[in-house]
């Protein structure tokens, strides 16, 4: 008699995923578990795959330190995945920066942050949601360079791709957003993309796991608790089953578009500064303009990123507003960007440099009728 079918459904997720990543024979691969239902799934289908696979299956948890008692919960955490077989395993624990102090902001192409409970956090930074999950990130890439990890396995179910694509639909975002998470990005897998978070727990309780369930995940100030309790079932209910599922299919999708589209990007982008990404020289406007919209904008982000701008904080408006200065020149001043940078069409060409408030004039009125220099303002 084989396994029950949620557990061989989650067993799949995991076997084809390494499959596809290539690891080399013996590679060690971590699992990063909270204890809660997806993952605590996702470890037990590891630790049953991954030594079939010729590789070696470790575990770690991160304790954010958030909640009263989360000590005891990463101990019972790591007491589980040794039970399981997984080992090394690791238990780490972050400070999570607060709204108004720094730190980094960015998920390893993950959905672009909800930006934490709604109005309490300053622009600029990230809100809670946001800066435990980088300081999550952070944890794990000491885990993987401490341990050698060459891959470390990420719990993100089908329902959590669906809720990303409606997150990003609310936030009016690009189609990248909306394409969700990929099953790889680096060392970072997500077997589970294609498994519901319904199996995950059916596959703990087949198991016997008790799974942990975060009260922060049933939180209404959250944006991504209220997109799965309250937004997604009124979906459901009024359009009919399937909708997680069609979220989910339509991510994929605009996955495999996105990547063509970048692609095409990153070539234009090297062509136009000669593989360096952004020369001091700069962007010829011309050259920028006579792209493709698709291409344009991305070529322009990559160009402001390479300039110094952090990528998650550079909004679609800051690119339209780069955009404008290419394609509707009308002698407007520079766009300040995220990072203390700002962007200017200086004499035919996009250059980007440290901000320092207002610009000093570069040529007189007479002379910026006739050519681009700073310009007036707008």
């Amino acid at each position: 008699m084989g396994p029950h079918p949620a557990v061989a459904q989650v067993r799949l997720g995991v076997r084809r995923c390494l499959t596809r990543a290539r690891l080399e024979p013996g590679d060690l691969v971590l699992v990063a578990c909270s204890g809660g239902a997806d993952s605590l799934a996702l470890a037990a289908a590891a630790a049953f795959e991954v030594p079939r696979l010729g590789l070696s299956a470790g575990g770690v948890t991160v304790d954010h330190g958030l909640q009263a008692g989360s000590a005891d919960q990463a101990r019972k955490v790591t007491e589980i995945l040794a039970a399981l077989g997984l080992d090394p395993v690791q238990r780490l624990s972050v400070t999570v920066a607060r709204p108004g102090e720094a730190g980094p902001d960015s998920e390893p192409d993950g959905p672009a942050a909800p930006r934490g409970r709604a109005g309490n956090h300053s622009a600029g930074y990230p809100g809670p949601e946001a800066a435990a999950r980088a300081a999550r990130y952070q944890a794990l890439d000491r885990a993987a360079g401490a341990t050698g990890a060459a891959a470390i396995l990420l719990g993100h179910t089908r329902d959590d791709q669906a809720e990303t694509v409606l997150l990003g639909l609310a936030r009016g975002s690009g189609a990248r957003s909306l394409a969700g998470m990929a099953e790889r990005n680096g060392r970072y897998l997500r077997p589970l993309l294609e498994v519901s978070r319904a199996q995950t727990r059916a596959a703990c309780a087949a198991q016997g796991l008790d799974p942990w369930d975060d009260p922060q995940n049933a939180d209404p100030g959250y944006a991504r608790a209220r997109v799965r309790h309250r937004l997604l079932p009124a979906l459901e209910r009024e359009l009919g089953p399937g909708v997680t599922e069609a979220l989910a299919r339509s991510a994929a999708q605009l996955r495999v578009d996105a990547d063509f589209i970048d692609s095409l990007a990153r070539t234009a982008t090297e062509r136009l500064t000669g593989g360096s990404g952004g020369p001091p020289t700069g962007l010829s406007t011309d050259a920028v303009a006579a792209l493709p919209a698709a291409i344009r904008s991305r070529v322009l982000r990559n160009a402001a990123i390479a300039a110094g701008c952090p990528a998650r904080a550079l909004t679609a408006g800051h690119v339209a507003a780069l955009d404008a200065l290419m394609t509707g020149w009308r002698g407007q001043r520079g766009v300040d960007l995220p990072g203390g940078i700002r962007g200017q069409r200086r004499y035919g060409r996009l250059t980007f440099s440290a901000s320092q408030g207002e610009d000093e004039p570069t040529s007189t009125p007479r002379q910026a009728s006739n050519r681009e220099g700073a310009g007036g303002r707008d």
